[in-house]
């Protein structure tokens, strides 16, 4: 409950999770990359694992990243999710395919078991809001990074 975990991001998914019974927490950055490994399945299997979280127990928060909107990639990304079975709702077709990693998360979380009331997603695009947040895509090397923080507390305190 000391420390405080931190995620820097500039267009990826910044996660939070916190296990409401054991106080735990984690801080887990995805981008494509991220997203096609399961890294925040693998954070709740991490938890559980580590200190005997359970994922009824699990809030997580989805913070700002890059929207579907504006999240354009090309068609080599598609066989690096073949192996998710919900990865055919997280592409839609302009020109190119857009990667949705808002519903990727959500899918992820779900299929890890925690529960849909306690995914909490903030569906702000950084791309979009200039005013309001960094984006690597758009502004390259000039971009900054936004922070998410989470920190633990110690058993039986609310």
């Amino acid at each position: 409950p000391a420390i405080a975990l931190s995620v820097r991001a500039a267009d990826c998914v910044p996660i939070l999770l916190g296990d409401r019974r054991t106080g735990a927490v984690a801080a887990i950055h995805a981008g494509w990359r991220g997203t096609a490994a399961g890294a925040v399945a693998a954070a709740v299997q991490g938890l559980s694992r580590a200190f005997g979280s359970e994922p009824a127990d699990v809030v997580a928060a989805i913070g700002p990243s890059i929207g579907p909107c504006c999240y354009e990639v090309g068609n080599e990304l598609l066989p690096k999710f073949a192996g998710h079975p919900d990865s055919s709702r997280w592409f839609s077709r302009h020109k190119r395919p857009h990667l949705n990693l808002w519903r990727a998360t959500r899918d992820q979380l779900e299929r890890a078991d925690v529960p849909v009331r306690q995914i909490h997603l903030c569906a702000l695009c950084t791309a979009d809001h200039p005013d309001l947040f960094h984006s690597y895509r758009r502004d390259r090397t000039r971009a900054g990074r936004l922070v998410a923080a989470i920190r633990g507390r110690v058993r039986g305190q609310g």
